[in-house]
């Protein structure tokens, strides 16, 4: 399948947390463009904001896995290396969404956010 029609589709398949998210930062509410479902190299990322070079990833229970975790690590690692930084959550941190919009926020407005590396996510 064609990389636009695949993204296509995926933005119509998002899980319910992934909609939250969308509706939280579509628009530039957070005074960011992002993007959803977006190709960079050989992955589609969750949301990317590419002015901020932020990559915004919303995990399931199947990436406790460990094979899971080593791709994501994999994964991570490359779109570290293409200088994007990967904010990492967990579906249920959404059910905190205030706290999560604000480590996206804080982020954002870190005028050091093109060369620190932040993590959310804890194995």
């Amino acid at each position: 399948m064609p990389k636009a029609k695949l993204s296509k589709e995926l933005r119509k398949q998002q899980t319910p947390e992934e909609k939250r998210l969308w509706f939280l930062i579509k628009d530039r509410q957070l005074g960011y463009k992002f993007r959803r479902q977006v190709w960079i190299d050989n992955y589609i990322v969750d949301f990317c904001c590419f002015e901020k070079r932020l990559i915004i990833e919303l995990d399931g229970n199947p990436h406790r896995q460990a094979e899971a975790k080593i791709k994501d690590t994999t994964r991570g690692k490359h779109l570290e290396s293409q200088g994007f930084i990967v904010l990492r959550f967990w579906n249920s941190e959404l059910k905190h969404e205030k706290q999560l919009i604000n480590k996206i926020k804080d982020y954002l407005n870190s005028p050091s956010s093109v060369s620190r590396l932040v993590k959310s996510r804890n194995g």
